[in-house]
């Protein structure tokens, strides 16, 4: 199925509409028996889900991280000053601008392939992609550079799959069951919980990773304001078993670091 957010190229996520619109049209093949399950992207998952729908299982997680994408130059820090670079997420142009406030930040929608052809037409001098999406297409060697978590905080449930079902259905939740990895979803569970716990969505530049040692999950968190000029950030231990809890501590956290001024001005832009 090709769902609005597919065709809608024109314009941001945060202004037509958020990640939803690559999941709603799903949910309502589900809703009348045209699908029994959906397969998403998580990042694309909106946190509330509604009513009479499950997250059946989350598949083990793929590189989380973003690529750095570009025919001239090696990395961002090479990038020189007034450089234009191309993404789709306030996210991502948050971390930009706070870290590399001398770069051009500019839109840019289509599907992957039509990303890159933007880029080799000259119409950017790098972009920046999943690095998941590529590897999964084949395009692994269009990667110039892995950017670490210090250099850009993955999205919410980056790089992981959900598969999504009705509630209802428990032939196609025991069916689904073994399919479901258990560190993926504690990592996950606990960043939609901070993200959750913040309002996340297409119009707030959020970050949020998890990654597990042992029994333990240490959660990374990010939120600023679209020009990276005000942004907070900070990181939480606890048993995997607490992740729902740890993703709400860090967005408490957050939140006496100034988290709530940064969303109140979003709110109100």
């Amino acid at each position: 199925m090709t769902t609005e957010g597919d065709r809608t190229l024109g314009a941001s996520l945060a202004k037509i509409g958020g990640k939803g619109l690559f999941v709603k049209e799903l949910e309502e093949a589900m809703g009348d028996g045209r699908a029994d399950i959906a397969v998403h992207s998580l990042k694309d998952v909106p946190m509330w889900l509604p009513d009479g729908f499950t997250l059946a299982a989350i598949t083990a997680r793929a590189d989380p991280r973003d690529a750095f994408v570009s025919g001239r130059y090696a990395n961002l820090a090479a990038l020189p000053a007034r450089a234009r670079v191309g993404t789709s997420s306030l996210r991502r142009e948050s971390q930009l601008h706070a870290k590399f406030p001398q770069l051009v930040i500019e839109p840019l929608r289509g599907n992957v392939q039509t990303r890159l052809r933007k880029l080799d037409d000259g119409q950017y001098d790098a972009i920046i992609l999943a690095a998941a999406g590529l590897k999964r297409l084949g395009l692994e060697q269009r990667i110039t550079a892995i950017l670490t978590p210090d250099e850009m905080l993955p999205a919410v449930g980056q790089g992981a799959l959900a598969i999504e079902c009705r509630t209802g259905r428990a032939d196609l939740l025991a069916l689904l069951a073994p399919l479901n990895d258990a560190a993926t979803a504690a990592c996950v569970t606990a960043e939609r919980a901070f993200s959750r716990a913040l309002a996340g969505s297409c119009n707030v530049p959020l970050a949020g990773f998890a990654q597990m040692s042992g029994t333990q999950l240490t959660l990374r968190g990010y939120v600023g304001a679209p020009d990276g000029r005000r942004v907070v950030h900070g990181e939480k231990q606890a048993p995997a078993l607490d992740a729902e809890a740890l993703g709400a501590a860090l967005a408490a956290a957050l939140r006496t670091q100034g988290a709530d001024q940064i969303l109140a001005a979003l709110e109100s832009a």
